[in-house]
């Protein structure tokens, strides 16, 4: 069955010319106008992924996404009529997947949505002993599963994807861009700050283990044992 794409935007071309793309690359597409709506279409009908504008009558976007985020998971992707960075930075601590800046090309929208269901499907199980283990963190990327120590740690799906790429490659110094096109699966150059703030939120949340993140000034990340 097609992945139903939820449109959130108070502009009926963009609708159209989102709508018109995805359900030529095989999504089902529904809209909403408004943010009271959207929240509500998400909350009730959980579409596979959101793209939501931010400027939205009734409840902004970023208004919706906090809310959202505080019931579910699903994948949003911020649509932002300003190139500056502030907006970019609060839809992503706000729980945001990706975003794009107006106007877009709608070619890069699917793109960008194949790679984020890309990321959501289930993994095939690995084998016992391909979950890596490092200090007092320890994956379980069968069941997505983290731990520092004896403590489960709650990460969303970037994150995870993010840290198990790093622990799998232990010792080894990424590009900011080379993550976006392993973790995000492609690559957008110059946004680079979607990297910068998932990292941010993961030692954040894995304060206290023994391997740690480095950043490696001028070129982007490693985790390194200590």
């Amino acid at each position: 069955m097609p992945e139903t794409i939820l449109v959130v935007d108070d502009d009926p071309h963009i609708i159209d010319l989102a709508q018109m793309y995805l359900e030529q690359d095989g999504y089902q597409v529904t809209s909403a106008t408004d943010g009271v709506v959207a929240l509500q279409r998400i909350l009730e009908e959980a579409p596979g992924l959101v793209v939501l504008d931010l400027m939205l009558p009734g409840m902004d976007g970023w208004e919706v996404c906090r809310q959202v985020r505080a019931q579910s998971d699903v994948p949003i992707i911020m649509l932002t009529a300003r190139s500056d960075d502030i907006d970019k930075i609060v839809g992503l601590e706000l729980g945001a997947d990706d975003y794009l800046t107006k106007p877009f090309n709608p070619r890069e929208l699917t793109a960008r949505v194949k790679a984020i269901l890309r990321r959501v499907e289930p993994r095939p199980a690995p084998q016992a002993d391909t979950a890596p283990t490092l200090g007092n963190l320890t994956i379980d990327p069968a069941r997505r599963l983290v731990l520092v120590g004896d403590r489960p740690i709650d990460l969303r799906m970037k994150e995870f994807d993010l840290l198990l790429t790093l622990a799998e490659n232990r010792g080894v110094v990424f590009s900011r861009e080379k993550l976006l096109d392993v973790v995000w699966g492609y690559d957008f150059a110059g946004e680079t700050r979607t990297v910068d703030v998932h990292i941010a939120h993961l030692r954040h949340k894995l304060n206290g283990m023994t391997p740690v993140i480095e950043t490696i000034w001028g070129i982007g990340y490693k985790l390194e044992a200590n």
